[in-house]
């Protein structure tokens, strides 16, 4: 009797083992790498553009509505404004399976003219995961991504774009949080007037639409100039964007002190 129960023990402890073997490898933790946003390609951001859509004039001559820009824009004459600038701390995105994209950035021309140069970064949901990244664009060639970076959620960004005088705008993004800073010079568009600065937050243009806004709570926006001036002290005009049928709010700024101004998600 003592000796069966030793073999029927050993056999409950060899049973034992190989059920701990043959535990499932995906009950694992997931690492750091899968969890860790995506960046965005260029196969994403040649699908991208960001000009001006659907205008409507709002209560007052201050304020306009747009259905996928929302922040301020300086206006003058034309040669008004040679230069923009803002600094922000790059939003952050919790993603559900819906795509939506959300776009920031600085630029010239674009509000009353089909001309644009601007560099900003964006934060988007692709395939249920967050997508960060940087970019410029000179319309109407669609955006190019900044090769080489990673965004993240939390960092700091400065964008400036300069009219060099010489028929080129240089554009220049850093992140001084992951230590970088990218600068491009290209020939502006054509037709570009120099009549306006932008600093916005964007539902952009993707594949011909524009896009569902991704959440990306409030983005504030400070040191923001405009030839030099701080934006507040151009008289700027306010852009809040809406539905196409313009009955629900999808992004507002809130007012502007000198350079600073916050822009927050209301709707997709």
């Amino acid at each position: 009797m003592p000796m069966r129960r030793s073999v029927r023990l050993l056999t409950i402890a060899v049973g034992v083992g190989a059920a701990a073997l043959s535990t499932p490898a995906f009950a694992a933790a997931p690492t750091a790498a899968h969890s860790a946003p995506a960046q965005l390609s260029q196969a994403i951001a040649g699908h991208e553009s960001h000009a001006f859509h659907a205008v409507r004039r709002a209560t007052t001559n201050a304020a306009v509505q747009s259905t996928n820009w929302s922040g301020y824009a300086a206006t003058g004459s034309t040669g008004a404004f040679k230069s923009v600038s803002a600094s922000w701390v790059q939003p952050s995105v919790s993603c559900s399976s819906t795509t939506t994209y959300s776009s920031f950035w600085v630029g010239l021309d674009g509000y009353s003219n089909s001309a644009l140069e601007q560099t900003g970064t964006e934060a988007d949901c692709i395939g249920g995961r967050a997508t960060y990244g940087a970019w410029w664009e000179v319309l109407p060639a669609s955006e190019s991504a900044y090769s080489g970076v990673t965004v993240a959620g939390g960092d700091s960004l400065t964008a400036t774009v300069t009219d060099n005088g010489n028929g080129t705008f240089t554009m220049t993004l850093t992140d001084s949080t992951e230590g970088w800073s990218k600068s491009t010079t290209a020939a502006g568009s054509s037709g570009y007037q120099d009549s306006s600065a932008e600093v916005i937050a964007e539902a952009p243009e993707v594949n011909g639409g524009i896009a569902k806004l991704a959440n990306f709570g409030t983005v504030a926006f400070t040191n923001s100039t405009a030839g030099g001036q701080a934006f507040g002290n151009t008289s700027p005009t306010e852009i809040t964007m809406v539905n196409s049928a313009g009955t629900k709010v999808r992004a507002q700024p809130g007012s502007i002190a000198g350079g600073s101004f916050a822009d927050t998600w209301k709707s997709s």
